[in-house]
């Protein structure tokens, strides 16, 4: 192990504290357009700091804000999850990640707002 990092698969990845990261993810959402920041309802953003599922970086599990009828209440939260430990992993700073978290925040926030992965690619998120 190296200061600030880990090795794996031969590659040094950086490992940033649970803390560090969390007010990296609140840093990403006080940076969010007010407008946008304000029409967030009944969603959780959460970070995970195991692995989580392979390939992911964020996940948004819900129903996105497109589709809410005048039906939808009574229900659970929303829920974002940053996965920690996936972000470091294709990582070597702290910057980096704090741009990958950014990145990340905002495409997963994307998704309660409707649009889906193609449209965030056009949009470069």
């Amino acid at each position: 192990m190296w200061p600030g990092g880990a090795w794996r698969d031969n590659e040094l990845v950086i490992d940033i504290e649970p803390g560090r990261f969390e007010e990296m993810v609140s840093t990403a959402l006080d940076g969010l357009p007010e407008d946008l920041g304000t029409q967030m309802r009944n969603v959780a953003v959460t970070v995970e700091h195991d692995p989580g599922p392979p390939g992911l970086l964020g996940l948004y599990q819900g129903v996105p804000l497109t589709s809410r009828t005048s039906g939808y209440a009574g229900v659970l939260p929303d829920r974002i999850t940053i996965y920690r430990q996936a972000i470091c992993a294709i990582c070597h700073s702290e910057r980096e990640v704090a741009e990958q978290v950014r990145r990340t925040v905002i495409h997963e926030v994307g998704h309660y707002f409707g649009i889906d992965d193609k449209r965030l690619r056009e949009l470069g998120w």
